[in-house]
C-alpha cells in the first residue's frame, strides 16, 4: 500500500473490499476495533496500515483509526485493486486426490489450509492450487471455481470438486436437496451422555462477534441445522463421536456440539482451547497442554463422503483416514482414561 499525503477520495481508483453497517445498539467504538470484530484473520496492525493509507471510509468519508463507529454507520473498506478472490493464482500445491475423473474429483484437505482466497489468505489455498492442476474449472455466483461445498481452515478431510458446469449443477442440487453423504469425527469435551441423539436448532451469525456463529433455538433468525450425532468412545473428560450433517451450515458441527455442553477439543474460536473439564491438578493441566500441543486445531475430520455421480448415477462413497496429529492426541486420552480408571 502507498501511503497518500492527499486524503481526498478518488472513485475511479478504488475497490470495495468489506461493507459492513453498525447495527442500532453500536455503542461508540474505534474503527479499528470495530473492524477486528468483523474481518477475519485482521490483524490490528493491518487495519491501522489500511487506515494511515486511506483506506477506511465511514459513511463515505475517509476516516482515521480512531474514528469512533456509532449506530447506522456505513464503515467501507476501499483498495486501489479488486478483491483478491477475483484475482485467481495457479500454484503448483500438492494436493492429495483420493478420486479424480473427467467430472469431479475428491480431495483430502489438510487442516491448515483455507478453501477458497479471502479474509487475508490469498495464497496457499484450495483453490489456488486446483486452478494450477485443472483448466477451466467451472465457476458459481461466488467466484469460487469448482466448490460445491467448503470445510474449515482447521478442518480436515474429504471434499468434492466439480470440473464441468453439468457436474456443478448436479452436485449443487444434492447438497441443497441434502441427500449427500458426510460424516465427521470430532473429539469434544466431557463425557457425552446419551449414546446417539439430534442437535437441532438454526444457525446465524453471532450479533455481537460476526466470526462466531450461533444457535438460534426458536427458529426465527438463520437457517435451519441438524446435526445426528453417535459416541464413538468414552475417553474420560473427552468423548470421541462421529456427526452425520443433514445440513452443512457453517461452523455448524462446532456451533452444534458446543450447544449441547461439548465444545469440540481446542476449538479456540469457541472457547475449546481451554480445560473446559477435568480436575485441578497442575499435572492433569500439563497433560491437556501437552494434548493441545500435539493438535494445534480443532478436533474436527471430515471422514466420509458419499454422493450421487452426476454422470453415471452411482452412488459414490469415500473415506479418509483420521489424520496424525488427531489420531496422537486420541491416543493420548486413551492412555490417559485407562490410567484413571486404574487409579
Amino acid at each position: 500500500m502507498d501511503s497518500k499525503d492527499n486524503l481526498e477520495p478518488n472513485d475511479d481508483e478504488l475497490f470495495e473490499h468489506y461493507k459492513f453497517t453498525a447495527s442500532k445498539g453500536q455503542e461508540p467504538l474505534r474503527v479499528d476495533k470495530f473492524l477486528m470484530n468483523f474481518i477475519e484473520n485482521a490483524t490490528r496492525n493491518k487495519i491501522q496500515q489500511a487506515a494511515k493509507d486511506g483506506h477506511i471510509w465511514v459513511n463515505d468519508i475517509i476516516v482515521k483509526q480512531n474514528y469512533k463507529v456509532k449506530a447506522y454507520d456505513e464503515v467501507k473498506v476501499m483498495f486501489e485493486h479488486p478483491p483478491y478472490e477475483f484475482l485467481l493464482v495457479p500454484e503448483n500445491i500438492p494436493l492429495d486426490i483420493v478420486y479424480e475423473d473427467d467430472a469431479l474429483l475428491v480431495v483430502n484437505k489438510p487442516a491448515g489450509m483455507v478453501v477458497h482466497p479471502g479474509h487475508g489468505n490469498y495464497s496457499g489455498t484450495l483453490i489456488n492450487a486446483l486452478v494450477y492442476h485443472i483448466e477451466n474449472l467451472p465457476s458459481n455466483s461466488n467466484e469460487r471455481p469448482g466448490l460445491v461445498h467448503r470445510i474449515d481452515k482447521d478442518t480436515s478431510g474429504l471434499l468434492v470438486v466439480a470440473k464441468t458446469e453439468q457436474a456443478m449443477t448436479h452436485l449443487s442440487k444434492q447438497f441443497f436437496d441434502k441427500t449427500t453423504e458426510r460424516e465427521y469425527v470430532a473429539l469434544v469435551w466431557g463425557n457425552v451422555e446419551d449414546d446417539a441423539g439430534t442437535i437441532e436448532g438454526n444457525l446465524a451469525r453471532h450479533p455481537k462477534n460476526r466470526l462466531q456463529m450461533t444457535v438460534f433455538p426458536e427458529g426465527d433468525q438463520g437457517k435451519e441445522a441438524v446435526t445426528h450425532y453417535k459416541v464413538l468412545e468414552r475417553l474420560g473428560y473427552v468423548t470421541l463421536v462421529s456427526c452425520k450433517l443433514e445440513t452443512g451450515r457453517t461452523h455448524q458441527i462446532r456451533v452444534h456440539m458446543k450447544y449441547i455442553g461439548h465444545t469440540l477439543f481446542n476449538d479456540e474460536r469457541y472457547g475449546g482451547d481451554k480445560i473446559l473439564k477435568g480436575t485441578t491438578f497442575t499435572k492433569y493441566k500439563q497433560f491437556v497442554d501437552n494434548a493441545f500441543k500435539v493438535l494445534p486445531r480443532q478436533a474436527l475430520h471430515a471422514k466420509t463422503l458419499g454422493f450421487i455421480h452426476p454422470v453415471t448415477n452411482e452412488m459414490m462413497r469415500f473415506s479418509a483416514d483420521i489424520p496424525d496429529d488427531m489420531l496422537q492426541c486420541i491416543e493420548k486420552w486413551k492412555t490417559y482414561s485407562k490410567h484413571q480408571s486404574m487409579e
